[in-house]
């Protein structure tokens, strides 16, 4: 990964909305680590450190390094809470990461080629995104960045659903291992634009000057 994100945090032993709202004054707010075997740990972190990471699409996908007072453990984000209009955040989960378990994630998806789309450039259609991240499984080694979809051959009308997703090797859709059809729902398509409906309706209409539309009481 081309990336790495590491954080500091502190062991806390003071709790409840009191023990936060004293965080916060002082620039911190709550999280827990959990999971790998070991028991849940309440810590601490940096707002400003953490909300800054926040700005990186790849800090949601990537495993993170926890610098706990000196002993760094490895994890990935499960969970945040933020304040419903400020830009806030209220609380973290971590979930602690083992070599040799397979962690679930949700992944960004890249769509690539979207101005050259078939679709678009010739058929004059527009891109609706409808996913812009999906839930994959794999062992911490095998975690992608983000995840390509190539759009250049989608035509007009038409979608790619998840089973289309070119997933790298290690990693599995989530949603499709239920074995579920359901599950396999549209990410991306092209749809028509209100310009391009109504130039076909123009080129569809009779025109009454060509003789194309029977005349005013004819047969």
């Amino acid at each position: 990964m081309s990336l790495e994100f590491t954080l500091s945090a502190e062991v806390r032993s003071d709790y409840g909305k009191g023990a936060s709202r004293r965080l916060r004054r002082t620039n911190k707010f709550p999280g827990i680590i959990y999971g790998g075997g070991n028991n849940p740990t309440p810590i601490s972190l940096n707002h400003n450190e953490v909300l800054n990471n926040l700005q990186h699409e790849a800090f949601f996908s990537h495993i993170l390094t926890l610098d706990v007072g000196g002993a760094k453990e490895q994890a990935i984000i499960k969970d945040i809470q933020r304040h419903p209009f400020k830009q806030q955040i209220l609380h973290i989960d971590f979930q602690r990461i083992v070599a040799g378990e397979a962690i679930t994630v949700r992944v960004p998806l890249h769509y690539m080629n979207e101005d050259t789309c078939y679709g678009v450039k010739t058929e004059g259609g527009s891109i609706n995104r409808v996913e812009t991240e999906i839930s994959v499984s794999c062992l911490p080694k095998d975690l992608p960045e983000y995840i390509e979809v190539d759009l250049a051959e989608l035509k007009l009308g038409e979608s790619l659903h998840l089973s289309d997703v070119k997933l790298p090797e290690g990693v599995t859709s989530t949603d499709l291992s239920h074995g579920d059809e359901d599950h396999d729902r549209a990410i991306v398509a092209v749809h028509a634009t209100r310009a391009t409906t109504e130039a076909d309706e123009d080129e569809a209409a009779p025109d009454a000057e060509s003789g194309d539309a029977p005349a005013e009481g004819g047969e």
